[in-house]
């Protein structure tokens, strides 16, 4: 049991007595009572106790009796326990930081423990509103924003932009607004407090304009006029606000480049708006919106001092201005959706003329006017307009007259791969016939990926997305029910690649006939027929020289190939003219389970790999290819990995004839093949009975002499080595003749995966080089030798005058 502090006695006065029980037992004699004052208080020892038994008494019976001299102390106040010193604690910094209280304060301050009760939840809401979930205060973040130079202010619930904005980086007061009558305190109270040997802000040194300012998703509902003295701005972003106007001096901040001030309330848009020269990005949907002058800032016919397409404001204490001298010269993107827009109210005599992207969705774009066809007419002038988005607008088959590809049809939309009119009034006939004139070609199945080069895609009605797969497999049931002609996937092709319907009968002749030749023995025998089908079936091949005799698969007799027409935009890009054929793998052993093209009767597929049964196996089949009606303007041919063949086959009148096959190929992708230094070769007969004579010959030289135009070669990842680099066969094939015109030398050879181990060859090629700085006929910029079994690069390596020379990964 803890004890009052005593008040000292002087070593005279005798201790206080302890009060104890003693046993019944008489035999001990009683000590001395301390309570009586000894005789002597001089002696220097006291009298020895006598030991007594004690039994020790409760606490509660124990009385102590204090003696008369002694003064009886004032007692403090109790001891706090843990719990209760934090909150005293806590109260006090918040005291101290409410009313700005000197740092001396202490406990003395407080009176008891009513400055630790909470607060009431709605205070403490606020608090926690201030302290923003741990982002900085608005204004600690616009401080931060004087050293980044990027200002992010998005879901703060302002009124308007802070006038700590233009105080702390420009130094100067925003006049008040109108809607504002007062702005809300930007500071936190839990904001931790400076240190006093920390700056209020960046150094001189450190400073930054501000570029990026972002306000979005408050309740901004009038922007300041003095945002124009941040004339280094470049993207600002003030989307999901109130905001109605903006002030006429928004117009000078002609350092933007994207400006987003969707989601508003605005009606208009500043004058000078459209004199922006490097704005590039403006989104200005889902706002109220009735017009686009784009040429009123150019309608006064004053002269200006332009140097290219801008020209400067401003007099000599004033700021520089510089203004463009056409509508937004640098546009590029303009999403005007989801406003009140007619044909009427645009001025599309003056359209931005670099915009590639222009929405116009859910706008009434036809009603009550007839200028939608000039509208369109206008858009049609645009050289680099990509996108174009009608979607949900009030638009009909009025704005594709069929005159709007007359005269000159290649300036009509000449780089337009995308036409959005989902649930339109206009109609798929009206549209086709008004564009049937593009260059492009018509695609009207919508998918997520972008239009290849030279398509159109056009979505009309119902916007219905797709998988390339499902289009694909759409077009092979028509192509097997016959249902070729006239379908959306025939329309949408070129006249002279629209299928007939000779053509579609003979292609399921040749399919049905595959399938059956795939699964019977390889013979090259004639067998009597047996049956009337049979009969039927050879009159059919009699009649159609082009059915095939034998399957192509290796090891049993090639005939004459049928009839394919490879001018599908499935392989052939009539933009670019270039040639895929899909790869092919060697046939595996698989479940007799597993997915076929082939009728279940007719057993398994021939090939895992195969896309389309009516392909050619071959590597390299040139006879087909030939045969195409783009034979003679193909420049790309792309063959990668195309392992089920390894054979070139070629029409039996190419050594006999001397000209090229493919006279404007310009690069060769055979990549993944498994070429080695020798190639089978076939050349294919008209007799069509007899089987067609077979060769082995090398490889770079049978390239060189089919194509001589080539430009660029690829060959990764095959298994030529370093016997087919010879020096006359790398000349052969890298430098132009002079003897041949159409021999224009290679530029582009890449031998990457192989298994070349020296590099003689190359090496007394460049023998050449020696004393002679210039070879006219050396036209290769780049060689690719990577990954293959090289262990020394010659030195003479050096004098070849090469861009690229890649040599990595070889040991």
């Amino acid at each position: 049991m803890s004890r009052v502090p005593q008040v000292s006695t002087p070593r005279s006065q005798t201790r206080p007595a302890v009060k104890t029980t003693l046993t019944t037992s008489t035999s001990r004699s009683r000590a001395p009572s301390p309570s009586k004052p000894l005789a002597s208080t001089s002696s220097p020892a006291p009298a020895p106790r006598v030991r007594t038994k004690s039994i020790p008494k409760s606490p509660s019976k124990s009385v102590r009796r204090a003696s008369p001299e002694e003064e009886i102390p004032v007692p403090k106040a109790p001891a706090l326990s843990i719990k209760e010193a934090i909150a005293l604690k806590r109260a006090e910094a918040k005291k101290a930081a409410a009313k700005s209280i000197t740092s001396d304060a202490n406990l003395d301050t407080f009176e008891g423990l009513e400055d630790a009760v909470p607060e009431s939840p709605l205070t403490k809401k606020r608090e926690d509103d201030a302290l923003e979930l741990g982002r900085w205060s608005v204004k600690e973040t616009i401080e931060r924003a004087r050293s980044t130079g990027t200002l992010n202010l998005a879901s703060r619930s302002l009124p308007c932009l802070p006038s700590a904005l233009f105080e702390i980086h420009l130094g100067i007061t925003p006049d008040p607004l109108e809607s504002v009558v007062q702005e809300p305190s930007i500071t936190s109270t839990e904001s931790p407090s400076k240190r006093q040997t920390q700056r209020s802000g960046p150094a001189w040194f450190e400073a930054q304009d501000l570029q990026v300012l972002k306000a979005w998703c408050n309740e901004i509902a009038e922007i300041q006029h003095e945002i124009s003295l941040f004339g280094s701005l470049k993207v600002v972003d003030l989307h999901q606000n109130k905001i109605s106007t903006l002030p006429d001096t928004f117009a000078d901040l002609t350092a933007l480049t994207t400006l987003d001030l969707s989601h508003n309330s605005l009606t208009s848009l500043p004058r000078n708006i459209w004199t922006l020269p490097t704005l590039s990005h403006l989104n200005v949907s889902h706002n109220a919106l009735t017009s686009l002058p784009f040429g009123e800032p150019f309608g006064d016919g004053t002269i200006r001092s332009a140097k290219g397409d801008t020209w400067s404001t401003g007099g000599f204490f004033g700021p520089v201005i510089t203004r463009a001298t056409i509508p937004l010269p640098r546009l590029l993107d303009l999403d005007v959706s989801f406003n009140k827009l007619t044909a009427s109210t645009i001025d599309y005599n003056n359209l931005p003329s670099a915009l590639t992207k222009f929405d116009l969705s859910s706008n009434p774009i036809s009603s009550g006017n007839a200028e939608s066809a000039a509208l369109l007419r206008a858009l049609g002038s645009l050289n680099q307009l990509k996108e174009l988005r009608f979607s949900y607008a009030t638009i009909t088959d009025d704005a594709f007259p069929a005159s709007l590809t007359s005269g000159d049809a290649a300036r009509v939309f000449p780089a337009l791969g995308l036409l959005d009119l989902e649930e339109t009034q206009a109609t798929t006939g009206g549209v086709q016939q008004a564009l049937s004139g593009l260059k492009q070609t018509l695609l009207f199945d919508f998918t997520k990926d972008e239009p290849p080069k030279g398509m159109l895609r056009i979505a009309v009605g119902k916007k219905v997305v797709k998988e390339p797969w499902e289009i694909e497999a759409e077009r092979r049931a028509r192509h097997r029910n016959g249902q070729s002609q006239g379908s959306d996937w025939a329309d949408s092709l070129p006249k002279e690649t629209q299928p007939t319907q000779e053509q579609a009968r003979e292609a399921r002749e040749n399919e049905h006939d595959l399938f059956a030749e795939g699964v019977r023995r390889p013979s090259c025998t004639a067998r009597p027929a047996v049956s009337d089908s049979a009969t039927s079936q050879s009159e059919r091949k009699v009649d159609s020289p082009s059915s095939s005799q034998c399957s192509s698969v290796p090891g049993s007799c090639t005939s004459q190939p049928p009839i394919v027409n490879l001018a599908n935009m499935q392989y052939f890009n009539s933009g670019a003219q270039t040639l895929t054929l899909p790869p092919l793998a060697p046939p595996t052993r698989s479940h007799t389970r597993s997915f076929s093209l082939a009728a279940p009767t007719l057993g398994p597929s021939l090939s895992k790999g195969k896309i389309d049964i009516a392909l050619p196996t071959p590597t390299l089949p040139l006879t087909v290819i030939s045969a195409q009606p783009f034979a003679q303007t193909l420049q790309t041919l792309v063959l990668s990995n195309r392992k089920l063949d390894l054979s070139v086959v070629l029409p039996s009148l190419t050594s006999e004839s001397g000209f090229p096959l493919l006279p404007a190929l310009e690069e060769l992708v055979l990549d993944g093949c498994g070429f080695g230094d020798m190639v089978t070769v076939t050349h294919q007969g008209e007799d069509s009975l007899s089987a067609p004579p077979k060769s082995t010959e090398a490889l770079l030289p049978l390239l060189t002499r089919l194509f001589p135009s080539l430009r660029t070669l690829d060959l990764t990842y095959n298994f030529l080595t370093s016997s087919a680099l010879r020096k006359d066969v790398l000349s052969e094939l890298i430098m132009a003749s002079q003897d041949t015109p159409a021999r224009k030398g290679l530029r582009h050879l890449r031998l990457r995966g192989n298994r070349i181990t020296d590099l003689d060859g190359f090496q007394e090629l460049a023998e050449v080089f020696k004393g002679h700085r210039v070879v006219s006929d050396w036209k290769l910029e780049e060689l690719d030798l990577r990954d293959n079994e090289i262990a020394k690069l010659p030195p003479e390596l050096g004098l070849l005058p090469l861009d690229v020379f890649l040599v990595d990964g070889n040991v």
